[in-house]
């Protein structure tokens, strides 16, 4: 159980850390959604081979052909290389953005939770690091490979999967690009998931952080799905600021766990506060009875009258 001291230094040193990267993480997310709609609208116009398009030289009877239906592809790829790399250069910032992000929370909860998973921490900043190189220099590669298809004489299938992803250099960058995504995914899941349970984010977005962690190591659905991890790291930019709605998550003043209140913990908050609203509202609205005298006493005052007048 740490000091007090303890605490103040380390409430201290989050404030601190927490206005460093309050703006590049706001930032970061603004970027990772601009990569994504450059990437988007480059690629966007590329000629598409469908099926039969693909099959008909094998129905003209030609095995290989001189030039593969998917060579004005390679060509177009070529030529929209500087908004591609662009766009990677953006999302490589961002993911440098998040990667601080995380660590970041890693510090904060592994201070209030301590048997955190201790492996989450390297996963994050070597597979988030790893991760911004890769998805730059993936880009800068495949450039050089189009560049290379777009200017030869080789126009041939086989020349067409070595531009894309049958060189040497393309297959080892989706190696390491799959690894470092991996492991980035697997720290950020499991940060999120711990920052959630010591109540240093709300519970939708530790929800929103993991959808988001799966969505950067599989980034399928295109610019609409990508929005929601830029969201996520706009909202952590807000948070980091200190201007999240409502203040702050008591969690972080504190020093220690406020975890969050189950969804049935909060109905019967809500139940035990409507009943004594109720029994308050009932006992204030109800009319007294008047005051009766003592039935005893009165019974025997008028007995002894009537005796004395007897007599």
């Amino acid at each position: 159980m740490p000091s007090a001291e303890e605490i103040r230094t380390q409430t201290s040193a989050e404030l601190a850390a927490r206005h460093r990267l309050a703006v590049p993480a706001f930032a970061g997310g603004l970027l990772y959604l601009l990569s994504t709609i450059i990437i988007s609208s480059a690629l966007n116009g590329a000629p598409t081979v469908g099926l039969l398009q693909g099959l008909r030289p094998a129905f003209s009877g030609v095995t290989n052909p001189a030039t593969s239906p998917r060579a004005e592809e390679v060509k177009y790829i070529s030529h929209h290389a500087l908004p591609l790399i662009a766009g990677s250069l953006l999302a490589a910032i961002a993911i440098g953005a998040l990667t601080l992000i995380l660590l970041l929370l890693y510090d904060a909860t592994r201070f209030r939770r301590p048997e955190l998973w201790a492996l989450a921490r390297p996963l994050i900043l070597y597979g988030g690091g790893a991760l911004a190189i890769v998805s730059l220099a993936h880009q800068v590669v495949s450039s050089i490979e189009t560049h290379n298809f777009a200017v030869g004489h080789d126009l041939s299938s086989h020349a067409v999967d070595q531009a894309l992803t049958k060189g040497a250099a393309n297959m080892a960058i989706e190696y390491i690009d799959l690894l470092a995504g991996l492991a980035l995914a697997a720290g950020m899941i499991t940060m999120v998931m711990n920052a959630q349970r010591v109540g240093l984010v709300p519970r939708w977005m530790g929800i929103l952080g993991i959808i988001s962690g799966l969505l950067i190591f599989l980034p399928i659905g295109g610019a609409q799905l990508q929005i929601l991890p830029a969201f996520w790291m706009v909202m952590m930019g807000i948070l980091l600021m200190g201007r999240w709605p409502g203040g702050d998550p008591p969690a972080w003043a504190a020093g220690a766990p406020r975890p969050w209140p189950s969804g049935a913990e909060q109905r019967a908050a809500r139940r035990g506060g409507g009943a004594t609203a109720a029994t308050a509202t009932a006992n204030a609205g109800a009319t007294p009875e008047p005051a009766r005298p003592p039935l005893g006493r009165a019974a025997g005052k008028r007995r002894r009258k009537g005796r004395g007048g007897r007599g």
